[in-house]
């Protein structure tokens, strides 16, 4: 669980888990979204995917992310237990 803690204390990768929620992406649809180069990127989504936030696929040439949200809301329990 600290990896993901971890993970989603930087604002951009929580702003790409947000971008992530609306709809699955590759990098550069999600590269296009920051004023940060796209292997500044892609190392944001190599941290959030050994994490277990969001998962890969490969369609043809390209690699789509999307959410893992069973993890996200088991992360998401876990803060929700510390404030109560």
């Amino acid at each position: 669980m600290g990896c993901s803690f971890k993970a989603i204390s930087d604002e951009r990768r929580r702003k790409i888990l947000s971008i992530l929620g609306k709809e699955d992406a590759n990098a550069g649809e999600i590269a296009s979204k920051f004023k940060i180069s796209q292997p500044t990127v892609s190392n944001h989504l190599k941290i959030l995917k050994e994490a277990g936030l969001i998962k890969e696929r490969k369609v043809k040439q390209n690699r789509i992310y999307s959410l893992n949200k069973p993890k996200l809301q088991k992360v998401i329990e876990t803060l929700q237990e510390i404030s109560d």
